[in-house]
């Protein structure tokens, strides 16, 4: 599917903290990065996944937006937070189009919100030479409102959005892209951002569960601006060990013990959850990335506090950056930060 695109997108993440955007070309059987870009928005200007002040949103993804490297003028966008539900339910076997004309009502038994506010999409996830009697059926719902605030972002800066997506899914997308996996083992994506933790427990290409944990990097910036008193870009740099004028290792490693001790219980609780709710009662990796996981020893605690392995996502394994694309920067920057949005370029118009 992947493979037989029509033309380029832009893939948008706009983030709690900045945006980021990448676009995609054909190169050989897969794809090479063309361009790619990061640019901050001012604090606040994103809550909960919620756009409060779409005129900073909107001059952010301008000015990246606005460089030539980026041709597309569709872009695919995504969602995370409260007003997107994601929930594996059970449904009698039935045909394509019978679940078609019963999904709204359906939905209706899971989702929080009034029907008629959300947008609602679903895959069955149980093949057909598996159905006896009863299906599993992946629901997401959107509140509409919060889709029309990113989409109006784009329409602003002279863009059509072809395809939202959710944060989760588009990181499994990069992840499918980038790595080959093991059928029978399961998956911990982790992408912690500035205000969130996206986790998607993915195994032979199905996600199993996703939750987004409302606790991020902002987290351990604002413990570290509190505790020592620093500027917003001082307190960046501290928390990911980077050295500070003035400020001691030791002065801030317990400030981020502090935070990192909650952060590790959400995502735990987590695990635990979807251990005791699901057929798996492992998980057998970790993979980790958003800025937020560039936080000083986040992989080390994460895995001394699970017990298994951990890794770094690499979103640009098997999609190349063009030199040229990085305008003498680092694929290292990027690599963090770019995982959504990389999964998001890989979509197409039409992909459900």
């Amino acid at each position: 599917m992947l493979f037989n695109r029509s033309k380029p997108v832009v893939g948008l993440d706009i983030g709690s903290s900045a945006v980021k955007a990448i676009e995609l070309k054909k190169s050989g059987r897969g794809f090479k990065v063309t361009a790619i870009g990061v640019e901050p928005v001012p604090p606040d200007s994103i809550v909960d996944g919620a756009i409060i002040d779409a005129g900073a949103v909107t001059d952010a993804v301008r000015r990246l937006l606005g460089s030539a490297r980026f041709k597309a003028k569709d872009v695919v966008a995504s969602l995370s937070g409260s007003s997107v539900i994601v929930k594996k339910i059970n449904l009698p076997v039935m045909s394509e189009a019978d679940l078609a004309d019963s999904i709204q009502w359906e939905a209706e038994q899971y989702i929080p919100f009034d029907i008629q506010d959300v947008n609602l999409d679903y895959q069955i996830l149980t093949p057909v030479a598996e159905r006896q009697g009863t299906m599993d059926v992946l629901l997401v719902a959107a509140k509409k409102d919060k889709i029309a605030d990113y989409t109006g972002v784009v329409s602003a800066v002279g863009r059509k959005t072809v395809v939202v997506d959710v944060d989760a899914f588009a990181l499994q997308n990069a992840f499918e892209t980038n790595y080959a996996e093991d059928a029978h083992k399961v998956v911990a994506l982790v992408n912690a951002g500035a205000s969130a933790i996206n986790i998607n427990l993915v195994s032979g290409g199905t996600s199993l569960f996703t939750r987004d944990v409302g606790i991020g990097g902002n987290a351990f910036t604002e413990a570290v601006q509190k505790e020592l008193g620093l500027p917003f870009d001082g307190a960046e740099d501290a928390k990911r060990g980077l050295p500070v004028e003035g400020v001691r290792p030791e002065d801030v490693r317990p400030v981020l013990h502090a935070v990192m001790e909650n952060v590790l219980l959400e995502i735990e609780k987590t695990f635990d959850f979807f251990k005791a709710t699901s057929a798996s009662d492992r998980i057998d990796r970790i993979v980790v990335s958003g800025g937020a996981s560039m936080v000083d020893e986040f992989e080390a605690a994460l895995r001394e506090r699970m017990g298994t392995e951990v890794e770094r996502f690499d979103p640009f394994r098997n999609v190349p950056i063009d030199p040229a694309a990085l305008q003498g920067g680092n694929a290292a920057d990027y690599a963090p930060v770019c995982a959504v949005a990389l999964g998001l370029a890989l979509r197409k118009d039409g992909d459900r």
